[in-house]
Parts: C-alpha cells; structure tokens; sequence
C-alpha cells in the first residue's frame, strides 16, 4: 500500500476508532446490509509467511472478514508453497459478499522479499518459533503490521526487542493468543475479577494431550526435494536434516521451540495473567522429565510442572503428552481458586465450582457458561480493525511478551534444575550466569539478532 493509501485508509476510519470499528456491522432500523463493503483504497493486503499448519488457519480466518485480500505467500518448502496456492484458490473462490476481489498470490521463499513489496500491508508468521523474531522486527522496520503466531519468541531476549520495534515504528503487532478475543474467556475473568469466588489465592494451568505417545529416534537423512533447509534452520544451529526436527514436531526441540510449555502453556498462563492482572513472576521452579516417553526423539519433557511465585498468589503449570484426563477432567484449562469458590475456563466453557460450608454453598451456584468456538474469528477480526484505527489490538505484543516471559522462566527452570529469581526491574534472572544465557539469543552467522 503506497504512502497516500495507506493515509487514505488510516483517515477513513479515525472517526469511527472511538467506537470500536469493526467489519461486521449490525443491522440498521432500515436493513442495512450486515458486511460493510471496502473500496480498494480501504483494503487490507496480506501475505502469509510460514503457510504450515496455524499459519494457514490464521489466513483462512482473516480471509472471512470483508476488505482483506492475501496476495502472497511465503515458504522455504516448495511442496508446502505449491499446496497453499492451490488451497488459495479454492478459498478465495468461497470467499463471502463484500470481501474484497482475490488477486493471484505471488510466491516468495525468502520473506525479505515480501516486505520489499510496497502494496504489501501486512504479514501473517505462521513459521516455526526460532523464527518469529527477525521476520517481526524487519516487518515493523518496513511500516508493514504483524500477526504473529504465539509464543511470542524462543528467547526473552527476542522477546524485548520485537516489543521495541513495533513502539518505535508505530506498528500494530497482535499475537496468536486468541483467547484474548474470545466473549466467555473475558465474561469468566469478569467474574473472577468481580469478587463473589473470594480472595485468589492460586490459579491451576494446564494441558494434558493425547497425542505424543508415538515419537520414534529416526536417522539423519537428505534434505527432501523443494526445501531450502538452511533457509529453514536460518538463526538455529547447524545440524543434519532429520524429519523428527521438522514440520509440527520442530517443537519439542529446544533449538527451535519449548515443548508444550511455549505450546499451550502461551495460551493458558496466558488467561492466568491476564485474569490477574499481572505480568511477571518473582520466581520460578519447575520439575519433570520424559517420564512418559523415555525413548522418544524428543528433547523436551513430556511431564513437567512449574510454580510461578507472585507474591501474595501463585500459579501452577502442569503439563502431560499421551495423556487427556487433566484436572477438573478437561484436557486443557485454567482454574482460578478462591476462598468462595473456583471458576474453571477452557476453550469450551467455564463454571463456577463453590466451596460448601455447613451443607451451604459459599458462591452462588450457575450452569455452564458456553463459547460458541468463533474466538479465533474474532482475532483476526479485530487485528484489521486495529490496523485501520490504529488502536490497539486485543493481545499486543506486550502482552505476547509476557506469557512468553512466563513460559521461558518455566522451561529455564525445568532446564537449569534450579530456582529461577526473576529481577523485573532489571529484566534479568537474577544471580544466575547460566541460566541467564538461557534467556538470551543465540545466532547462527551470518544470521545476526537484530537492532532495534
């Protein structure tokens, strides 16, 4: 988008910002249509960048929302790019009335490419979690807005600095946490906040999958037909290609991700501060191991728990692969504990538990309250409004920040074996040399972290 229209855009929708603009509009007394139609000008072009998995479920939902068009995608794998193209295709032929009129993709493999593009407005990364920062940072850097998949990062360090770049460009950063988005996440805390489950004092985190039972060792072998793997591998240390370190399970690697701590747990520590209102702990300590799976390929635990010390609370992480009867016999979730009561929140619904005094409960007793499974809609929804309004989005980077901050002191604690003692002011693991390195990043000439 050149200069003028993205001016054009910004302008055209600063008056409707104080009221919260959205795409999808209700009906009027007279039977105004309930999708806002956008002219060219007014709409937003995107690229996807990392077209696996959540990449791709993050484009197919923006591409519901009227006034936004994908015209391009980004892949170091070949066969990946080729499919999604293909899958482009098909989608913008179901797209809804009033979205904006699907233009051929342009293929890229190697993202520096995309953000060079001026009609470019912003980015979607979808791509593996080492590889979060420099796309984030170099976007901000070329005007573009960013949906980023969660966790925000694989380092603290990554962490800071894309929150500085997207302050010193101005730009709207939302990460993938999209249970900041969703109506009955917000109506629970609502209620946890309002007082009547007492004083919190611990909040309970967790996810328990079935999946991850089967992860055999496998050998070393070519690097498959149509992949740029040392494009792949780019900030993470050099190592043969092997499969088990590739497309989905790249994530128990700790090269590239953090398990399921920086899985899930950016997603359910994430409601827990957000709950509480909090940011940071004062200290960390987390114990696990492969316990489970002790032959697996994998490098990162299948059993671990982590205790965050908040001063007057505290919260508990607790994860399980290969088995799915977690507490309160939900899979996955979080349970804010209070004197009165506990209300319980997952993806599906939430309720409140009271305690019983005497034969009486000490909370009112409520059915189940029930999402309707559209929050991840609604996220991507509200990103465009952001970008047109310039307000800030629903989970911004900060926010991304923070539970990754929380998730990254657990694994560090699980790593190091020890305490972890976390300095906010500073914004340093205090006394701790060792475990200190492993908040920061670590690249891979001719790779270098970026400045900000």
């Amino acid at each position: 988008m050149a200069t003028s229209r993205r001016q054009f855009l910004h302008n055209s929708t600063r008056l409707a910002a104080g009221a919260g603009l959205t795409a999808l509009l209700p009906d009027d007394a007279a039977g105004a249509p309930m999708f806002r139609t956008y002219s060219a000008a007014d709409t937003v072009s995107v690229v996807l960048i990392g077209c696996n998995s959540m990449g791709w479920a993050d484009l197919s939902s923006m591409l519901k929302h009227p006034g936004v068009r994908c015209i391009g995608l980004c892949d170091v794998d070949s066969n990946v790019l080729n499919r999604r193209a293909a899958d482009l295709e098909k989608l913008n032929a179901r797209l809804p009335v009033g979205t904006a009129a699907p233009t051929k993709a342009t293929l890229y493999s190697d993202f520096r490419k995309v953000l060079e593009n001026k009609d470019v407005d912003a980015v979607i990364i979808g791509t593996p979690d080492h590889w979060h920062c420099l796309p984030t940072v170099m976007a901000c850097q070329a005007g573009k807005d960013v949906y980023v998949e969660k966790p925000l990062a694989n380092s603290i360090e990554e962490c800071n600095l894309m929150v500085a770049a997207a302050k010193k460009h101005g730009r709207i950063v939302q990460v993938g946490q999209w249970q900041r988005s969703g109506t009955h996440w917000k109506n629970a805390l609502d209620y946890v906040r309002s007082g009547k489950i007492g004083r919190v004092r611990s909040v309970k985190t967790w996810a328990f999958m079935t999946y991850g039972k089967t992860f055999p060792v496998k050998p070393d072998e070519p690097v498959p037909a149509g992949v740029d793997y040392e494009m792949w591998l780019g900030p993470a240390p050099k190592r043969p290609f092997n499969s088990n370190r590739f497309h989905g399970s790249f994530r128990y690697f700790w090269d590239y991700a953090g398990g399921l701590m920086t899985d899930w747990g950016a997603h359910m520590i994430d409601v827990a501060l957000w709950g509480m209102q909090v940011t940071a702990p004062r200290s960390v300590v987390a114990t696990g191991g492969k316990f489970g799976f002790p032959d697996h390929a994998s490098e990162t635990p299948d059993t671990m728990q982590a205790v965050y010390d908040f001063g007057d609370f505290s919260v508990l992480w607790e994860q399980s692969l290969g088995t799915g009867r977690g507490p309160y016999d939900r899979d996955h979730g979080v349970a804010f504990i209070g004197n009165l009561g506990t209300v319980v929140i997952d993806r599906g619904k939430w309720e409140v538990l009271p305690e019983v005094e005497g034969g009486k409960y000490l909370t009112e007793a409520m059915p189940a309250q029930r999402g309707d499974g559209q929050d991840l809609d609604r996220h991507t929804l509200n990103f465009l409004e952001c970008i047109r309004s310039r307000q800030a989005p629903n989970c911004p980077v900060e926010a991304g920040r923070n539970v990754a901050l929380n998730a990254q002191l657990g694994n560090i604690a699980y790593r190091t074996g020890r305490k972890v003692v976390w300095d906010d002011e500073k914004g340093t693991i205090a006394n701790d040399p060792k475990a200190d390195e492993l908040a920061r990043a670590h690249y891979r000439s001719p790779w270098r972290l970026p400045t900000v």
